[in-house]
């Protein structure tokens, strides 16, 4: 099994940045992919971005150019670097870790974080 942790939260202007952090509890050489997703009031939950072990990204369109993705093995920690927050972007964002095991996925989530555009 595999905790994750999420910070970085919080409230930001239009326009401005904020980082997003989740930490696992065990080594991350092991999770497959790596993402974060997103949920806002009476929306489903979508997925923002991934990053897999080879180093492969993708992005939801909607955030392409303004969000990265990136991982740092040696603390077990993976970011979201969210920049020129937009008005739509306001959600709980949250870490996912995808595991493929013996051709099974297993997926495990953080307790979600806000984030709040506001100016």
């Amino acid at each position: 099994q595999v905790q994750l942790v999420e910070s970085g939260g919080g409230l930001v202007q239009p326009g401005g940045s904020l980082r997003l952090s989740c930490a696992a509890s065990r080594s991350i050489d092991s999770i497959n992919v790596m993402g974060w997703y997103r949920q806002a009031p009476g929306k489903q939950r979508e997925s923002v971005a991934l990053i897999a072990t080879d180093g492969s990204t993708s992005y939801v369109d909607s955030v392409k150019g303004r969000f990265t993705i990136s991982r740092e093995n040696a603390k077990n920690t993976w970011y979201l670097q969210m920049n020129s927050l937009k008005p739509e972007d306001p959600a709980v964002y949250y870490c996912n870790a995808g595991i493929l095991l013996l051709g099974r996925w297993t997926n495990y989530w953080g307790q979600g974080t806000q984030v709040t555009v506001s100016s």
